[in-house]
């Protein structure tokens, strides 16, 4: 019994970011994962966390055994699949689901372990838009000069602000909301998810919209100190997590599906280019300054054009 490093008995803490709390759905998710885990013999208690920042720093201070937080906060326990945020990268979410299903079969276990920490299982949060309290910001040339809300903890996107000649204004999972509804900012990029729960139809008003163009898709990341959980537990609960990918695929639509039409806003397929290769320029940068992970740069190129072989990115050698 000594050898084995961790005790049958055990109990492990994992950490859950839900913006809702216990009332939300990744909670909901994470309570059937913690009965499925006793098969691999684990015995997980979860606690909820609203304020993302503190469950991954408790996930570094060992207060937590594991957290489930999102790929852009995860990015600093694992940079390779904290690459997958990047942005442009995934904009589909089938595409994203999968990568996802990809990197969580047995053959990629390596490059999930990272020092102490696992990656123990990769979802989705959906795809990230641009919330703008004008809808006469439906341009990348309209948006030179507007306030922008960007997460601090983000290489990516100051830089992406500053290229466009926009105005870079650091927020966190706490304010966003309530800057974008008392229209200090202009726009926001968020998840489909917070539209509810952080009452963005406020900042919206009557004149506001969602450009439907999705700027990559926020991964979810159970992470995973693995020297708390029984030998091989990583890759079992990878493999059914990657199992529910169709179940978080249908919350996230019926996220969509619940926003009224008027808010959406459609941007001509001319635009749908610019910003595809804007975004295509500034991932490349990024990687080259060592925000992003190359070899998932590379990865997530192969998955798009086997999705879209005729995208003008498949003939080119510079990702």
């Amino acid at each position: 019994m000594l050898s084995l490093s961790v005790s049958a008995f055990a109990k492990q803490t994992v950490c859950v970011f839900d913006p809702v709390g216990k009332a939300g759905d990744a909670f909901a998710l994470a309570k059937d994962y913690a009965l499925e885990a006793k098969k691999w013999n684990a015995n997980i208690e979860l606690r909820a966390y609203v304020d993302e920042r503190i469950a991954a720093d408790d996930l570094k201070a060992g207060k937590c055994d594991g957290a489930i937080i999102s790929g852009l906060r995860g990015r600093q326990f694992n940079k390779y699949t904290g690459s997958l945020d990047a942005i442009g990268a995934l904009t589909d979410m089938k595409t994203a689901i999968t990568a996802y299903q990809l990197l969580s079969k047995p053959q990629a276990a390596k490059s999930m372990i990272n020092g102490p920490y696992e990656i123990a299982g990769l979802g989705t949060i959906g795809p990230a838009y641009l919330f703008v309290t004008n809808r006469k910001i439906d341009t990348l040339a309209k948006a030179a000069g507007k306030k922008i809300g960007v997460f601090k903890y983000d290489e990516a996107q100051p830089k992406l602000v500053q290229q466009i000649g926009a105005q870079a204004v650091s927020v966190d999972v706490t304010n966003a909301g309530a800057r974008f509804n008392n229209h200090e900012l202009d726009i926001i990029p968020a998840p489909i998810v917070a539209f509810k729960p952080f009452e963005l139809y406020k900042g919206l008003g009557d004149k506001g919209g969602i450009v439907k163009f999705p700027l990559t898709q926020i991964s979810a990341n159970f992470i995973i100190r693995k020297d708390k959980f029984p030998e091989g537990f990583g890759q079992q609960s990878r493999t059914w997590v990657s199992s529910q990918l169709g179940r978080t695929f249908n919350i996230v639509a019926k996220y969509e599906k619940d926003i009224p039409a008027k808010y959406w806003m459609i941007i001509p397929p001319q635009e749908q280019l610019s910003y595809v290769k804007m975004m295509r320029e500034a991932r490349i940068q990024l990687t080259k300054e060592g925000v992003y992970d190359p070899k998932m740069m590379s990865f997530l190129k192969k998955v798009r054009c086997k999705q879209n072989p005729s995208s003008f990115e498949c003939v080119l050698n510079d990702e």
